[in-house]
């Protein structure tokens, strides 16, 4: 008899649709670490990650019966982070004034990060500096590769407005990377 921790995907999704409590913690345990990543880019703190990935969990065992093999797992369960952290974020994204802009042109998002070094951690925080508004245009733009007809049917706003905020998210990244740039430059010619 096959042991839990060698149980293919569709095992493990069989018996999570099933219930099974051994099933469910080997599925979050797959993906709680990549997906841990996900909520991070949409909250400004680790306790709200924290919350959007157990409701994310939630939501993921409570609908994986419905799952569909026409995209993958990971892809799926991506999909409900995302989700549940913009319906998190729904009440400030509401109050919050954006602007639309119908002639903004799309330059690549790989553009915003070009001929730099980063490591995540300094990515991450400068992306949770952005107003929430900024940091959920840029991230489903910029990291999960969403065009700007599809942010603005799941954020509820114009096209015009998702490209304006991307671009504003964008200018204030590079402001921040420029000064942070600075402060590297300076703590150099401090020691020289």
């Amino acid at each position: 008899m096959m042991q839990p921790k060698e149980w293919t995907e569709e095992k493990l999704i069989e018996m999570c649709a099933k219930g099974n409590g051994t099933a469910q913690r080997l599925l979050y345990e797959r993906f709680y670490k990549k997906m841990y990543v996900v909520a991070l880019r949409y909250s400004k703190t680790t306790f709200e990650a924290e919350d959007i990935l157990q409701e994310s969990f939630v939501k993921v065992f409570g609908a994986i019966e419905n799952f569909k093999k026409d995209s993958t797992l990971d892809y799926w369960i991506k999909r409900i982070v995302i989700n549940t952290a913009l319906k998190q974020n729904r009440r400030i994204l509401d109050k919050m004034h954006m602007d639309d802009v119908d002639d903004m042109v799309e330059e690549p998002a790989s553009e915003v990060f070009a001929d730099q070094s980063y490591d995540f951690k300094e990515l991450l925080a400068i992306i949770q500096q952005l107003s929430p508004g900024y940091q959920a245009v840029f991230n489903l733009y910029a990291i999960e590769g969403y065009k700007h007809n599809e942010i603005a049917e799941m954020l509820g706003i114009s096209e015009g407005t998702s490209k304006s905020q991307y671009a504003r998210a964008k200018a204030l990244i590079q402001k921040m990377l420029a000064k942070d740039e600075e402060k590297v430059y300076e703590k150099h010619r401090e020691r020289i």
